[in-house]
């Protein structure tokens, strides 16, 4: 009898763990793409603050520095600017346009907010071809329809008074926030609505205590969107008012622009206090805006 011996078979070695060698080539890729990312962030952030850097940079020169030197800092900062272009006109058109603004941003939120907790929560008759009617609403361009609004607002005697701009801005801003609010309290659940109503609570008081807190995000959101709106809106600010008492920023600055005969300073100065309100205004809100976009028209 022969006896044959065979050599243990060598171990095999275990796999390696997520962090080891094999983990390397992806653990290196995930920083170059974090590295990345940040990197396009940051030009990202130079673009948008530089443009409203500069601006407010612009408003400290000369006429002779902006020109010679448009990209470098004055060498003498004239403060005096601002409060040129603050008694220019700057003044009145802000309060113009936070009047307006405050106006149709209060208007629309309340409108719309009604509108989509009726759509979401109420049964009731013909629920589904409102809906398309908003959707519908949100399809009309506001400027093909200048000259039968020109009439419109005459006939109704608001024609070049602050009551035109409100009533144009919530009545085009309201189909669009009402899909936004709509879409958000979808995804809210409704068993705290049933308890209160169970506990006697009315739809009135089940509106204001309970679906106004849980949709603070998307309203604050809708009201960042309105504010952005009417702040910003040009066309009908011109079309509309032709009193110089009632202007707006935009149409106020442009007006400013042909009568300070070149003197850019004094309008970079009046741009930039244009600005500032909606800058602090999103800093402050930037949370619930965010927020509230992501929840709302992610659904």
């Amino acid at each position: 009898m022969t006896l044959t011996l065979h050599e243990p078979a060598p171990a095999k070695a275990p796999p390696a763990a997520p962090g080891e060698c094999r983990g390397r080539p992806a653990r290196s890729g995930s920083v170059v793409l974090r590295v990345l990312t940040y990197c396009g962030l940051a030009a990202l952030a130079v673009a948008v603050v530089y443009p409203l850097c500069w601006m407010a940079l612009s408003g400290l020169k000369t006429n002779g520095e902006i020109f010679s030197d448009p990209w470098g800092l004055p060498a003498h900062p004239d403060w005096g600017t601002y409060a040129d272009a603050w008694h220019q006109g700057v003044l009145g058109y802000l309060l113009n346009s936070v009047l307006v603004t405050a106006a149709s941003v209060l208007a629309v939120v309340l409108i719309s907010a009604w509108a989509a907790y009726g759509l979401t929560r109420l049964a009731m008759p013909f629920s589904q071809p409102a809906l398309l009617l908003v959707l519908g609403a949100m399809m009309l361009s506001p400027t093909v329809a200048l000259v039968p609004l020109t009439q419109l607002l005459q006939a109704l005697h608001i024609y070049d008074t602050y009551g035109a701009l409100i009533v144009l801005y919530t009545a085009f801003k309201v189909p669009f926030t009402t899909f936004l609010i709509r879409a958000y309290l979808l995804g809210q659940p409704v068993e705290v609505e049933e308890a209160a109503l169970i506990d006697g609570a009315g739809r009135r008081q089940i509106f204001w205590r309970v679906v106004v807190p849980m949709a603070r995000p998307i309203l604050v959101s809708a009201a960042l969107l309105q504010a952005l709106f009417s702040w910003n809106e040009y066309a009908f600010a011109l079309v509309f008012i032709t009193d110089g008492h009632l202007k707006t920023l935009p149409v106020g600055l442009a007006d400013m622009a042909g009568r300070l005969n070149s003197d850019w300073p004094v309008l970079f100065a009046g741009l930039t206090i244009a600005a500032l309100p909606m800058i602090v205004i999103f800093l402050v809100a930037q949370r619930h805006f965010v927020r509230g976009l992501s929840e709302g028209i992610g659904k």
